[in-house]
């Protein structure tokens, strides 16, 4: 029998952290048909590639993203792909547009990651026809998918529903024992669905968009311990995952999570727990030596599956004026977020007693932990109408003037219009030594890009190719930290087993999800900044990845949808790659050799 792909003399990690071996594949109806250590025979296969001096390694998993809206307008979710990501998550940190109605989804999602509120609710309003997470998941199955989609029910969205987005915004409002009751039997309606489990969000400073509620918490931040634990039962008894991120701020919030993980106190089966931080923060730059040691250490006391999402590369932030969630942090920054007009802005950020304010929230929170290091020495201005600033940072500005660096920052928006002026710093993930210790550190797991979220903020679509950069480098300058296969196995595998996935592995009879790269291309164009318009967002210019010769071919369920820069033909619009993959449809399990 003929093959549709033929993958030739490529250097071939199979995921499961295996020395590479150079081999041919051959692919039939989406799987790998045969590995060979010798040629295929070629006749009648129409699509051949070369792999020769190439890497052919199983395609990324993207294991937080937020690309709830996005996928409904253009459905390839091309930035990703294009990086050899071939299965994203969707539903994390609480947010998810399963149960909630167009406008109070789009109430949660728009302001938290920095997406038009206008696009997001005019693709719900346009697309969502589904009304349970059984149709939610054929409407996303039914689209014309470039990558593989799986997805978690966010708690927000859940609560919304339930209660209705006043009720679960408003401070000491519990839901009933029914409300309880109806929130479990809806959760356990997407797990019986195919979802892979329950997103929540703990950390306070995310908020509301829209006019009704606006610059009030998410609904999940308000739910207490007792509605958690009943819904992590459901996830129990059903044997799937909880992702959140915990308020780092109050320890013994943090500590819960490994609790309620745990197989002690009678139960027999424990929760699967994916925990966001920023694991080397300038804030708290202590926090990475007791991260990982004191993780392992409480798994193996409580038997507990806790692991920590981990970007791994250096966590760089762009803003246009002061629109960056991490000013949410600060009472005086969620006021001048809830103001959207920039001339109503730019006359609160010049008022004297919303300066004070401003100060003492900002000298405030230098006491406990955050996630900015509010260092405006290390804030560099990269656009801006006074064009004898840039290069600078607020810090030199300051000094300059001789006034706080604080009002040297707002200073600088109020003089040059606020969202005209553009600036850069990097927030966690600095430390290269560090980076190498996380990179092995078996608590953390690979993740962390939120693609299609923060389209002006940041742009991490490519964060698989830059590690497997560094790990090449490291290893050619005689400093080895992780092996190439480890690494390969890292970004695929070992979180597709995590998380329940079918995914992840390229071994004979596995689906054919796969990724061709070039090592000769690993070079700094996968550091490089990069923006571009996005017709589905009205034009918006967003931060993207575009280092195009690193990535051969990338190929979805054995279609090469990505070769040589270019989509195929009809590529998110009439042509499908992707499915929608139900979580307990067969992850492969295997001893992985690390």
């Amino acid at each position: 029998m003929s093959y549709d792909v033929i993958i030739r003399d490529g250097l071939w990690f199979d995921g499961t952290g295996r020395v590479p071996l150079v081999r041919t594949l051959g692919i039939r109806d989406g799987v790998v048909a045969d590995v060979s250590s010798g040629p295929l025979d070629e006749t009648g296969c129409p699509d051949v590639i070369d792999a020769a001096g190439k890497w052919v390694v199983p395609g990324f998993i993207d294991v937080h993203t937020h690309y709830d809206a996005e996928v409904l307008l253009d459905p390839g979710l091309r930035e990703s792909v294009r990086h050899g990501v071939t299965t994203v998550l969707l539903g994390m940190c609480s947010l998810s547009t399963v149960y909630a109605d167009g406008e109070d989804a789009a109430d949660l999602f728009s302001r938290v990651e920095a997406v038009p509120r206008q696009y997001v609710l005019g693709a719900l309003q346009g697309h969502k026809t589904w009304s349970t997470p059984a149709e939610y998941v054929a409407a996303i199955d039914a689209l014309p998918l470039g990558p593989n989609v799986a997805s978690l029910l966010g708690h927000s969205d859940l609560r919304a529903s339930v209660l209705g987005l006043d009720r679960a915004t408003t401070r000491g409002v519990e839901p009933t024992d029914a409300e309880l009751e109806t929130m479990a039997a809806r959760l356990d309606a997407a797990l019986e669905a195919g979802m892979l489990g329950l997103s929540g969000m703990d950390a306070a400073i995310d908020k509301l968009d829209g006019d009704r509620f606006r610059s009030r918490a998410l609904p999940s931040t308000f739910a207490t311990w007792r509605e958690r634990r009943r819904l992590i039962k459901v996830l129990r008894k059903r044997g799937r995952i909880l992702q959140s991120a915990p308020n780092v701020a109050k320890v013994q919030e943090a500590l819960n999570f490994f609790l309620e993980s745990s197989t002690q106190f009678g139960r027999r089966r424990g929760v699967k727990m994916s925990l966001l931080v920023s694991a080397d923060a300038k804030s708290s730059p202590g926090a990475v030596h007791v991260l990982g040691p004191g993780t392992r250490l409480l798994n193996r006391l409580l038997a507990a599956k806790v692991r920590f999402q981990h970007l791994p590369v250096p966590f760089e932030l762009y803003s246009d004026g002061i629109d960056l969630p991490v000013f949410e942090e600060f009472g005086a920054g969620t006021a001048a977020l809830h103001l959207r007009d920039q001339l109503e802005r730019n006359k609160l950020l010049a008022d004297p007693e919303y300066r004070r304010r401003f100060h003492r929230s900002f000298d405030r929170r230098k006491l406990g932990p955050a996630l900015w290091h509010r260092d405006f020495h290390d804030a560099t201005i990269v656009e801006c109408p006074d064009t004898t600033l840039v290069g600078k940072s607020f810090g030199q500005v300051a000094d300059e003037r001789g006034i706080h660096p604080l009002d040297a920052f707002l200073d600088v928006l109020v003089e040059n219009g606020e969202r005209n002026v553009r600036w850069t710093t990097i927030v966690a993930n600095h430390r290269p030594r560090q980076l190498d210790k996380l990179a092995k550190e078996p608590s953390v797991h690979m993740g962390f890009s939120d693609a299609g979220a923060h389209l002006r903020n940041m742009a991490f679509y490519n964060y698989a190719l830059r590690l497997l950069k560094r790990v090449r480098d490291a290893d050619r300058a005689g400093r080895p930290f992780l092996t190439t296969e480890h690494a390969v196995h890292r970004l695929t595998a070992e979180v597709a087993d995590w998380f329940g996935l079918d995914a992840g592995t390229l071994r004979r009879g596995d689906r054919a999800d796969f990724v061709v790269i070039d090592p000769a291309a690993l070079d700094d164009s996968v550091n490089e900044y990069h923006e571009e318009t996005v017709p589905f967002y009205g034009g918006l210019s967003r931060m993207v990845n575009r280092n195009d010769a690193t990535v051969v071919a990338t190929g979805v369920n054995g279609q090469v949808v990505f070769r040589a820069g270019e989509f195929r033909d009809g590529y998110g619009t009439t042509a499908k790659s992707g499915r929608y993959l139900r979580a307990g449809t067969g992850a492969t399990q295997y001893p992985a050799t690390v």
